[in-house]
This record gives C-alpha cells, structure tokens and sequence, in this order.
C-alpha cells in the first residue's frame, strides 16, 4: 500500500473517531467533500504534505505523529448498556420453541406492547429493551394462532430495531435482523399498515448498511405499492404511508450532495407533506408523523446534502407550538440535529444550548454514542468551552 492511501486511512480513522462526515471535515479544512475523498483514498499526491497533514491533525486535534506512523489503530468500540446486549442477544434465541401452557391472551400482549410503545416515546430506552426479549417470545406463541398475535409480533420486532438502530454498528446488524423478522410477521399477518411500517424499519436497515439508493427505492416502491391500502387504512395507513416516503427522502441524501440527491430527496418530502395534508390530524402508532415531522425530515435532510445554514434556518421555522405537540423522542432528535447544524456554522453556544436541551428532554438520547460524538466535536472546535459545555461532556462521559 502506498504512502498516500496509508495517511489516507488515517485521517478517514481519525475524521470518523472524532464523529465528523466527510462534509464537516472538509468545512473545516475549507475544502469541498469530493478533496476529502480523494485525500482519503490517496489521490491528492499533489498537495504539500507536511502542511496538508499538520494542518489535517490540527482539525482532528492529535499530534501529527498520529497520521504519519503505523500501525493506524482499530476502530473503537462504543459500549452498549446491558439491556441492549441482552436484547440483541435474544434475537438469536428467538423464535424459542413453544413452552407449554396457555399462550399470553392477546389483551395482556397489547398492554405490554403499549407500554414498550410508551417507554420508547418518553425515551426510556433501557426500559424499553429490558421487557422486549420476554414480549417477544410470548408474541410469537400468540402469532402461532391468529392473525392480530402476528400483527403484534411484528410491530414488538419493529420496535426492537428501532432500539438497536439508535446504538453502535454492533447493534445495527441484530436490528436489520429484527427488521427482517418484523417484515415476515407483518406478510404472515396480511395487515398492510403492518406490513408498510415494517418495510420503513427495512429501509432504515438498508441506510444504517449504507446501502442508501437501496433503501429509496424499496421505501418509495413499499409506498407505492401499498398506497391504495393505506389511504384506506385511516390515520394510521396514512401515517404509515407518511413515514415511507420520508425514509426515502433520509435515503437519498446518502450518496452526498448532488442534483439527483437534492431532487430526489425533494420529491419525497413533497409526497410526505401531501399525505400529512391529507391526514389532517396528529399521526398514529407513535410515528409522531403530520406537519411538523415533514418539516424536521426537511432540516435533517437538508444537514445531510451539506447545507448546514440552509438547516438552521428550516428548523427556525418550525414554531416551538408544533414541537410541543410531538413526542420526546422525535423532539430530542430534532435538537440533536439542530446541534449539529449550529455546530458546524460555527454557532456553538446556541449548538451546546440544544444539546442541554435535549438532555433535560431525554438524557438517554444524549447519552448516546452518536450524540456523546457531537458533545465531543463541540469541545474539539470551541477554543475555551463554556462551564455548560464542560459539564455536559463531564455527563457524557467525556473528559472535558
């Protein structure tokens, strides 16, 4: 391997440690994301190297001995919390044979299941994955014998991927694994808002796999082809519908900043924002989808194709009224991404502000290794962080 494409996968190690995109390293080199590429892949022999490279471990705050000797470390590992251990693990042990006895009445699981639905919400993530593994086994007994227990089953495995897509890499794959079972509950059922709302958990398998055409066009081909049903479905086929078309929207951006993306992407939110038009209300099944959601997708979607001003002045139009009316997860979220934004338009008090937050809305979303990344980003970019920065690293594990 050549010199250049080892220093390369260093600072693409680093560049990703640290938690910044491709798009943020390259803001603050002051160059465009495609030099980043081919930096990264050892294309940029042109460069001068020792101020390209001191330069390059000045944003990435190391020593410049970090980038120029072998051997490049190994990736770090995030810890996950033992409920989310726990519950990855049982995927493997599920479907459990059937124990004998009287199966769970279907009454007993829909409680149970709106109880994780809730926990889940409030962002109580730990509760949530700690009652998922017994909920599961016993929905599989009840899915065994009607079509409502397999309805159940699959949106008990949605939820579970939801959860394990919120960790490391590590948890991603049992959540495509859960996503998959989700999906096969959800046919086995016939019910099409079970079976659209776990084709969404597919797509976002597909994205967290970085397989992100792949994943836009079985959300939009899923949206299409159960569109019919859903819109017959009431509140919760449209919300259902809704979400597809916004997983797209999030699908398109993946390849980075480009007119086919910004179309694209465009073109499914525009469809997202005419079927909360047509649904009127508040969204159903805990997607929080309507109005308001579409407008977050549009900032969450707009930080993605590297438009981070664009970002911040989309999320300032959404009022704090429509916020108020959605769920703590969606609306911690929201904030993180704000964050994100402010951070790299070098508004870094206002980006610590939305991160604390977040955290007084739901401290196991900032706990998070993603978010615990951007915690950590902030205190690589501001020079002297303030007292409030200090501490909410300090919470966050971070020596600060």
């Amino acid at each position: 391997m050549d010199t250049e494409h080892r220093v390369g996968r260093r600072i693409a190690y680093w560049r990703e440690h640290r938690g910044l995109t491709q798009g943020d390293f390259g803001r603050l080199m002051g160059q465009s994301r495609r030099w980043v590429q081919d930096l990264e892949g050892g294309h940029r022999q042109s460069d001068p190297r020792l101020s390209l490279l001191q330069r390059a471990a000045d944003v990435l705050r190391i020593p410049l001995e970090q980038l120029v000797t072998d051997p490049t470390p190994a990736p770090a590992q995030a810890s996950l919390p033992a409920e989310v251990v726990a519950l990855a693990d049982a995927l493997h042990r599920l479907p459990a044979p059937a124990p004998t006895g009287e199966p769970t009445p279907l009454p007993a699981l829909r409680k149970r299941l709106d109880f994780c639905c809730h926990a889940w919400v409030s962002c109580h993530y730990i509760a949530t994955a700690r009652d998922l593994p017994g909920l599961l086994a016993d929905a599989h007994r009840a899915a065994a014998d009607s079509s409502e227990g397999a309805v159940l089953l699959s949106r008990a495995y949605q939820l579970a991927a939801s959860l394990l897509f919120k960790y490391s890499s590590t948890s991603c794959t049992p959540g495509v694994l859960a996503a998959d079972r989700a999906l096969a509950a959800a046919e086995a059922s016939g019910d099409p808002v079970a079976i659209g709302a776990s084709a969404r958990r597919v797509a976002r398998g597909l994205i967290h796999q970085k397989r992100h055409s792949a994943a836009t066009e079985y959300a939009t081909a899923q949206a299409d082809s159960l569109r019919s049903d859903l819109e017959q479905g009431g509140t919760p086929g449209l919300s259902t519908l809704g979400m597809l078309y916004l997983v797209a929207a999030i699908g398109a951006t993946g390849s980075g900043r480009s007119p086919a993306a910004v179309s694209t992407a465009n073109d499914r939110l525009g469809a997202a924002a005419e079927v909360a038009e047509q649904q009127g209300g508040d969204g159903a099944d805990f997607t929080s989808f309507g109005t308001t959601n579409v407008r977050l997708h549009e900032v969450d979607v707009l930080l993605r194709l590297d438009d981070a001003w664009a970002a911040v002045e989309a999320g300032r139009r959404v009022t704090p009224t429509a916020l108020a009316c959605l769920g703590r997860e969606r609306r911690a979220r929201h904030l993180v991404t704000t964050a994100r934004a402010l951070a790299l338009t070098r508004q870094r008090d206002e980006a610590t502000a939305a991160l604390v937050e977040a955290e007084h809305l739901a401290p196991e979303e900032v706990r998070r290794p993603a978010v615990v990344a951007v915690v950590q980003d902030l205190l690589l970019l501001v020079p002297s962080p303030s007292l409030e920065l200090r501490s909410l690293a300090e919470r966050c594990g971070l020596r600060a």
